[in-house]
């Protein structure tokens, strides 16, 4: 079971979800963005009293404000593999108002898994299929090109997230 609210934010409506406990945060989704709850394994219902989803809120009201919350202040607990759940482990370190790029999220994967190189598709395919957007900033991964490739949520989005965080997005580019 899974409980959500949805939240009003400047890059649209978000689902934020709970798990059955209500103890984690399992998923936060902006409607209408690729994998929209892809990993709930049963459709959530409203939960608009549940501490830990207006905890999340709150930590949302802050970060749209212009703060700086921590993703530790919340208790996450996305649903995925082992590789994605690494993955969105390096997301969490990626400082607000900062950017990295797909393959250097590649390079300390290949270093956690003890392997010569590591494929950055294979990072985008986790990158993408953060089931905690925003929250988890995967729109703080870039292309090594300096693309702003990549975001479930579209690139619009993206962008309005980036600079929302003080970054100049003037030096990279638009994918086609």
């Amino acid at each position: 079971m899974y409980y959500q609210i949805k939240y009003k934010s400047p890059v649209g409506i978000m689902m934020v979800v709970c798990d059955g406990q209500q103890k984690h945060i399992t998923g936060l989704w902006i409607e209408g963005q690729k994998y929209f709850q892809a990993t709930l394994r049963q459709e959530p219902i409203p939960g608009e009293d549940i501490s830990v989803l207006q905890k999340a809120a709150n930590w949302l009201d802050a970060y749209f404000a212009g703060k700086k919350p921590q993703v530790s202040d919340l208790p996450l607990a996305p649903e995925g593999g082992e590789f994605r759940q690494d993955v969105w482990k390096i997301l969490c370190e990626i400082p607000y108002g900062s950017v990295t790029t797909y393959k250097e999220i590649a390079k300390k994967m290949a270093v956690k898994m003890g392997r010569e190189t590591m494929s950055a598709q294979a990072v985008g395919n986790a990158v993408a299929h953060n089931p905690v957007s925003v929250i988890i900033p995967c729109h703080r991964v870039v292309g090594t090109g300096g693309s702003l490739t990549g975001y479930a949520g579209g690139i619009d989005k993206k962008i309005k997230l980036l600079k929302h965080e003080g970054v100049d997005v003037s030096a990279f580019s638009v994918p086609r």
